[in-house]
């Protein structure tokens, strides 16, 4: 029986990787998409691919989500059945109303809800919480937004004698190079977070003696995330790419590159950030280089609201489960 469940679980997490990949498929593809330098079936087919190679670049990311969090000796596969669910829900949700809102929060939200219900709130690493997730959820888009405007205004300045037309011109081939890192570090911290919660369930079940990712569990997060990305996240991709500001090749390029240096910084560190955030402020810092009214800042008000309700709200909903369902 508990066998079965193990597997369950599994099946759950890359339903989750797959679901993470077409809801932030946005992050990656949402600018080249906007400023037609890609068609859309060519965007995820190509994020999709660099997404699987970004998966493999190490797992840092992976160590903090199944360490770091929560004590992984209290945590039991119901708790992390219904931190899967709860960040699917959340997921799903939000996707519907093309809102761009972070998995990782839904996930590391349902994690810290499941496991309270369970054990209490002893069970939550309040300083890794701290360190990992809310100061760099507070600062992460903070310095996404200030690298978007600094790149963007540096490259006006570079290019200020220039024809626009020539400028965008060049761009629309330098934004195929930073679409695909963007892409790249999209799956260096995403693609981890699904490895942490399988490898944490192995480790539950002691299938594994120490937290250490398989390369099984690599390869599956990796092409189910490549694979949902393919998939490809529409509603969302148009909230970004086209509602927040109106966005030229330039800008895109702007955004990506200020955005993937931000995520791979992260990555490398084990800092689970929210891929969407960054890049999201990115494009709000390269948008406000056109003036203040360029960025619809209504949108960009729905967007933050739902930043801040995720953790919360996934906690409440992983609880609920929790106490609700036979686990």
């Amino acid at each position: 029986m508990a066998l079965t469940f193990l597997i369950l679980l599994v099946v759950i997490a890359l339903i989750f990787e797959y679901i993470n990949g077409f809801h932030d498929s946005a992050n990656a593809i949402a600018t080249v998409v906007s400023t037609k330098v890609l068609t859309t079936r060519v965007a995820v087919v190509y994020a999709g691919v660099l997404n699987t190679i970004g998966a493999f670049l190490g797992t840092h990311v992976a160590t903090t989500i199944g360490q770091g969090i929560v004590d992984s000796s209290t945590v039991s596969h119901g708790v992390i059945l219904c931190a899967l669910l709860a960040a699917i829900i959340w997921n799903l949700i939000t996707w519907y109303y093309g809102i761009p809102s972070s998995s990782s929060h839904a996930l590391i939200g349902g994690l810290m809800g499941a496991g309270i219900a369970r054990a209490g709130f002893s069970v939550v690493h309040i300083r890794g919480v701290m360190e990992k997730v809310i100061i760099p959820m507070i600062t992460s888009p903070i310095i996404g937004f200030i690298f978007g405007l600094l790149c963007m205004v540096t490259i006006l300045w570079l290019f200020r004698r220039a024809n626009p037309n020539s400028v965008n011109k060049y761009f629309r081939r330098l934004q195929l190079l930073s679409s695909g890192v963007m892409a790249l570090s999209h799956g260096t911290n995403d693609a981890q977070k699904t490895m942490g919660i399988i490898t944490l369930a192995l480790v539950s079940y002691h299938a594994l003696d120490s937290f250490e990712v398989p390369i099984w569990v690599i390869v599956a997060c990796a092409l189910t995330m490549g694979a949902g990305t393919m998939g490809g996240g529409w509603r969302i991709i148009r909230t970004m790419g086209s509602k927040m500001i109106k966005l030229k090749p330039v800008h895109g390029f702007a955004a990506e590159t200020s955005a993937a240096v931000i995520i791979l910084s992260a990555s490398h560190f084990g800092i689970p950030v929210s891929t969407t955030h960054i890049i999201s402020t990115a494009i709000m810092g390269v948008g406000s280089s056109k003036g203040v009214h360029a960025v619809k800042w209504g949108i960009v008000g729905s967007i933050v609201m739902a930043w801040v309700l995720t953790i919360p709200t996934c906690m409440i909903i992983a609880a609920a489960l929790y106490l609700i369902l036979p686990v």
